[in-house]
């Protein structure tokens, strides 16, 4: 996937268009992320020991990795992903308008 968790994302299509957030879980098995304050979804909730009151809460919903793309911490912009190999073997993604790495490890 072109984005992981803790990432700085732009949605760019749906109903929450142009909403800017952090990537709070990656599900690369389906190719979704939830994005946080986007996507929001009423669930009802059946009171337990915890939450002994019940009721309504809101919670962010996954969306699909497609409709976002990675803002790159270095230009600020929101930017497609390459690939590049370092001279140790590891897979690193690179902002293609920049062209600064965006995996500093």
């Amino acid at each position: 996937m072109h984005v992981k968790k803790g990432d700085t994302v732009k949605v760019i299509s749906g109903k929450d268009r142009g909403k800017v957030g952090e990537v709070k879980r990656s599900i690369p098995s389906t190719g979704r992320v939830v994005v946080e304050k986007v996507n929001m979804m009423k669930k009802a909730m059946r009171p337990t020991q915890q939450n002994p009151q019940g009721g309504i809460s809101t919670m962010e919903a996954p969306l699909d990795a497609s409709n976002v793309m990675l803002v790159c911490p270095s230009c600020n912009e929101a930017t497609r992903v390459a690939h590049k190999r370092t001279e140790a073997g590891k897979l690193i993604r690179v902002c293609k308008k920049c062209g600064k790495d965006i995996d500093t490890e």
